[in-house]
């Protein structure tokens, strides 16, 4: 017998639209294009050829539009892995949870999710302006630990190797590893700078920054700069992709992560007017997904 899935777990609005997106299924494409920004979505209005639907309810805005021929939505997430915990369950419901029923459907229908973001850079080779497409995540969240993870999704050797050298504190979540979609990587950024990219749960404290309040660890950013595991080094920083590679994993999504860079934090320099850069990524990406 199927479980049935209670109101409490998954809520839909009065409306039919699931609880925090306000989307019905038919509004959703099966390629999402993934951004921070509520207004960068808009973005895609000039780009799409025809909008079909554009919705927005808090950091959450949809459009879902045509771009060549084929059939495109871009949702924007907001801030960080809790944000992403909500999209990404809500977007695998809008295809493959029945609404009537509350029942998983019979047939899956996978997701092409690629999000492209801003990001920090942690290396030389990774200058303001570059993109970066995150082929591993570090998860200093602790999101996926709550999940029930199937043996192969995590990289323990991986995992093992890199608290060790950071001497991880006791006190903070347990950091976990996981890969992107390897066609995704091998489709979308074959010529740009591929690394590994850790999300962490805050902007300042979280990733190195010190304004007034001092760090328990001011050498945690140097001991992730030198840290390297077979050949490949951490090449930013940022807040969402370990949740959205893990959980599209778990799924049975693909998902991939590409950065703009847009602070050096070996440069220690900053660009704050980046529209420009995430343009260009935009078409980037639209031409090859």
């Amino acid at each position: 017998m199927k479980r049935v899935i209670e109101p409490s777990e998954l809520i839909i609005n009065e409306d039919d639209t699931i609880f925090h997106l306000h989307l019905r299924p038919e509004m959703l494409a099966d390629t999402v294009i993934l951004v921070g920004d509520p207004e960068r979505v808009n973005m895609f209005k000039a780009i799409f050829e025809n909008v079909e639907f554009d919705v927005q309810s808090r950091e959450f805005h949809t459009m879902t539009g045509i771009y060549k021929g084929k059939r495109i939505s871009v949702v924007s997430h907001g801030i960080g892995t809790d944000n992403i915990d909500i999209v990404l369950t809500e977007l695998d419901a809008l295809k493959n949870i029945d609404f009537a029923t509350r029942t998983v459907k019979d047939n899956f229908t996978q997701l092409t999710l690629v999000r492209l973001g801003t990001s920090g850079g942690l290396q030389e080779y990774c200058p303001v302006g570059s993109y970066v497409c995150a082929t591993r995540s570090i998860g200093f969240d602790g999101l996926l630990n709550y999940y029930q993870v199937p043996e192969g999704v995590f990289d323990l050797e991986f995992e093992r190797a890199f608290c060790e050298h950071t001497r991880w504190s006791h006190r903070l979540a347990s950091p976990y590893v996981v890969s992107a979609d390897e066609s995704l990587v091998e489709r979308l950024a074959f010529d740009m700078v591929q690394g590994i990219t850790i999300s962490a749960p805050g902007f300042y404290g979280p990733q190195g920054r010190y304004v007034r309040i001092p760090l328990a660890d001011p050498e945690l950013n140097s001991k992730i700069q030198s840290f390297e595991y077979k050949g490949m080094k951490i090449t930013n920083f940022e807040m969402e992709s370990s949740a959205l590679a893990g959980l599209a994993k778990l799924l049975g999504h693909k998902a991939v992560t590409i950065c703009a860079i847009i602070a050096g934090r070996v440069a220690k320099d900053a660009n704050t007017n980046y529209k420009g850069s995430i343009q260009n990524l935009i078409s980037t990406v639209l031409e090859r997904i």
